[in-house]
């Protein structure tokens, strides 16, 4: 493909070849620069060369199509008129990397689910590792070397805090980038190269083979805990469901009558509602809630009428030899269903909230199978109780 002398709307349209395409006589410096994104998509940005009081500035104008050409050449234009006058085009109005950070974590608010702890991390993170050396800088100041300063000391001592803060910072440069501050993105992927490389291994929680999750229930039920911590053990152990979503369980969310508990989606970590059968131990088990509660508010409070906290299930196992964590028993159950049962591997995923990567296959998925679920829990119980299904 010829590189035209100027652009044409047309050319910036369907241009796909990888390099940087000069605006011709009369452009005033401006480019467009095509390149790769990590998904494999193709990125048209908008850049433009200057001589500002003696030194070469390159200045990102943008992304396409958001910044079309006629834009661009408009804001090529009046940054050339800029230096022209005596000033520089990038005036004061370029922010600090700080006042970035609180601009991306303003958009990002509303995605976040309610009660997400996820801005307070953002802040956390930024403010004790990224903040310190970039914070004062204007974005479009900040290099690979400053990205590499932060990074670095973290990368093998704290390697997911590492992971998230040059997530973060990327996010925040991209954001740059598209508000035309820069024309790059110093965290992104030149500075991998440059980083010590992680060895690929893959964490996982703590978890009984499944023919110990018998003993385990046993072990729990016969401890002097509180009872509300004893019955949310098992119903979460009987329902293959998070610790969250049963510690924060609500009687308006439970239909004895129909055997059904309906989780809100705000607190799946999928962020959609999810329906769980009940089988006749689990309802059993809420039959002894009634107990200790009113029938209103949490299911299974703490001993002073509060939420269970986060780690009072985790504790109660650790301090009864139990060698696994209460989100481990989710995997207790995947394995049993895969290895002694002939449900199959749909029914399974969608008992565990498994949201389904493959979009085609999603799309095609109607259905929360709930009724095959039924049978599914009710054979977990009666292996894990030893009590008798319903027939």
């Amino acid at each position: 493909m010829m590189r035209p002398k100027q652009l044409s709307a047309a050319f910036v349209k369907t241009v796909t070849r990888l390099g940087r395409y000069g605006d011709g006589r009369g452009g005033h410096g401006l480019s467009l620069l095509v390149k790769p994104t990590t998904t494999g998509r193709l990125s048209k940005t908008w850049s433009q060369r200057l001589q500002v009081e003696g030194r070469a500035v390159n200045m990102g104008l943008g992304s396409y199509p958001v910044v079309t050409l006629t834009h661009a050449r408009k804001k090529a234009l009046a940054n050339r008129r800029a230096v022209a006058q005596g000033s520089d085009p990038r005036g004061s109005g370029v922010p600090t990397f700080a006042e970035a950070s609180d601009k991306v974590i303003a958009i990002h608010r509303d995605s976040w689910r309610p009660g997400s702890k996820s801005e307070a991390q953002w802040r956390a993170s930024l403010r004790d590792y990224a903040l310190p050396r970039l914070g004062s800088k204007g974005v479009d100041q900040i290099t690979t070397s400053d990205v590499l300063a932060v990074l670095v000391p973290i990368w093998s001592g704290k390697r997911e805090t590492a992971r998230r803060v040059r997530q973060r910072i990327g996010a925040v440069m991209k954001w740059a980038v598209a508000e035309g501050y820069r024309e790059d993105n110093p965290a992104g992927e030149a500075i991998g190269a440059a980083l010590p490389r992680h060895r690929s291994t893959t964490q996982h929680f703590p978890a009984l083979p499944h023919n110990k999750v018998a003993g385990a229930l046993a072990t729990v039920r016969a401890s002097a805990a509180w009872i509300g911590t004893k019955l949310a053990f098992e119903f979460l152990v009987l329902t293959a469901a998070r610790s969250g979503e049963v510690r924060e369980a609500r009687w308006e969310e439970i239909d004895l009558e129909s055997g059904t508990w309906s989780v809100p989606g705000e607190r799946m970590k999928s962020g959609q509602p999810h329906r769980v059968p009940l089988s006749r131990r689990a309802f059993a088990v809420l039959v002894e809630a009634r107990g200790i509660t009113d029938g209103r508010g949490l299911v299974f409070p703490a001993a002073n009428g509060k939420a269970l906290s986060a780690m009072t299930m985790t504790k109660l196992v650790r301090e009864l030899g139990i060698e696994a964590v209460p989100h481990g028993f989710r995997s207790s159950f995947r394995d049993w269903a895969a290895e002694k049962t002939d449900h199959p591997h749909d029914v399974i995923e969608a008992a565990l909230a498994h949201v389904i990567r493959n979009k085609v296959e999603a799309a095609y998925m109607r259905t929360d199978l709930f009724e095959r679920r039924r049978q599914l829990m009710e054979d977990w119980a009666t292996y894990v109780t030893g009590e008798t299904s319903r027939s």
